[in-house]
């Protein structure tokens, strides 16, 4: 079965990187939430690493967190060094992933994005990522998600 082209350029930027991933398509509407996620794949919901991206005193940043946290926005400010931290604009989301709200990806990006990532995330063998689209997603461990990404684990979320 051919995958969608925002999953199949996921899966390729993985496989350029050295890694091999394998997309997992939901059916019809896919996943809305996290826990909708962790429910198809049949793992806990903290498995789900969320790509959230955030716009850091006008840098878009990556923001990588396990499924049922939520960014202190505050907290990632000042790890980030900057004075204030929101998520970021759809548009603007978009123009720096190649991707829609729903289905960015934690890699494979527009441009490089600096990220930091939930330490809970490592407390897991494997984690799901968005592949791409709201009806993809995609396992690898979390030491892959890090050396794919660059990100740098920090405490960020409450």
């Amino acid at each position: 079965m051919e995958l969608h082209p925002s999953a199949q350029r996921v899966k390729d930027y993985a496989t350029d990187a050295g890694v091999d991933i394998q997309p997992v398509e939901f059916p019809e509407d896919g996943a809305r939430t996290a826990a909708d996620a962790a429910k198809a794949v049949g793992c806990d919901v903290d498995q789900i690493a969320k790509s959230m991206i955030f716009d850091a005193d006008g840098e878009l940043i990556l923001a990588l967190t396990a499924g049922s946290n939520q960014v202190d926005a505050d907290a990632l400010a000042q790890i980030v060094g900057v004075d204030n931290c929101r998520r970021a604009d759809i548009n603007d989301v978009r123009e720096a992933t190649g991707y829609a709200i729903g289905g960015v990806p934690p890699f494979g990006h527009n441009r490089q994005l600096r990220a930091w990532i939930d330490p809970h995330l490592s407390t897991f063998d494997t984690v799901w990522g968005a592949a791409g689209t709201p009806r993809h997603v995609f396992p690898i461990s979390p030491a892959k998600l890090v050396e794919l990404t660059k990100a740098t684990p920090a405490p960020f979320t409450k």
